[in-house]
């Protein structure tokens, strides 16, 4: 029987690779984001972690996408896009002075960093755009999505640290100490949808199912 390393893994599950085993669940994402907001195409969008392949890979890209990250990333030589960096939790002035229509984010809120920052980043979120659709892994799928590995989200972190010096799932790394190992994977805490309807009060919450299973969250305000 054939043996799944985690780099055959990520060619499956890489959201924007050929061999991609969610290519038909990501097409309906896109006709689902189109559906709830038929106007996208003329929108002026704040993506919260994004980058521009994802919008590429989207029947449809909105009139203005601007990244925000961390840092400034190369982003295609297309008037559509702006790269711009900062801090999705404390947006600044400038940025809370722009005039968005709509606030994506996709599996970025579960890596922010503990309650306080999620509940700043969901404030954030409300302050920049009149809408919005905030995306993160469930953490009652069995499969954990960073790791590709069933139920590593429910193990104890001396555990996980050590799993991930062998099995690195979506990650291009590995730890090289034990200590980095923690710091990794304390970086990454999945939600519940109790969890997503505290922090976005106003909004629907909407599982995202994968052969029946909940796969996803998605906050949304229309």
């Amino acid at each position: 029987m054939a043996t799944i390393t985690p780099t055959g893994m990520r060619a499956l599950l890489n959201p924007y690779g050929r061999r991609n085993i969610g290519r038909k669940a990501r097409t309906q994402r896109g006709e689902w984001l189109l559906r709830t907001f038929p106007d996208l195409g003329s929108m002026r969008v704040l993506d919260l972690g994004g980058v521009a392949a994802m919008w590429e890979a989207m029947p449809t890209i909105p009139a203005e996408v601007a990244l925000l990250n961390s840092e400034v990333y190369p982003i295609p030589n297309d008037a559509r896009f702006s790269s711009l960096a900062g801090d999705a939790c404390e947006p600044s002035d400038q940025l809370l002075g722009e005039d968005f229509d709509l606030v994506f984010s996709n599996s970025v809120i579960e890596h922010v960093g503990g309650h306080y920052r999620r509940a700043r980043f969901a404030k954030a979120v409300e302050a920049l755009a009149p809408r919005h659709w905030i995306q993160t892994p469930n953490r009652y799928f069995p499969v954990e999505p960073h790791w590709l590995f069933p139920g590593f989200q429910f193990l104890p972190t001396a555990v996980k640290a050590r799993l991930f010096r062998v099995w690195h799932g979506q990650f291009s790394d590995r730890p090289t100490s034990r200590r980095m190992g923690v710091e990794w994977v304390l970086d990454v805490e999945l939600l519940t949808k109790a969890e997503m309807a505290f922090y976005f009060p106003s909004s629907m919450i909407i599982t995202e199912r994968l052969v029946g299973l909940p796969k996803s969250l998605v906050a949304v305000k229309t």
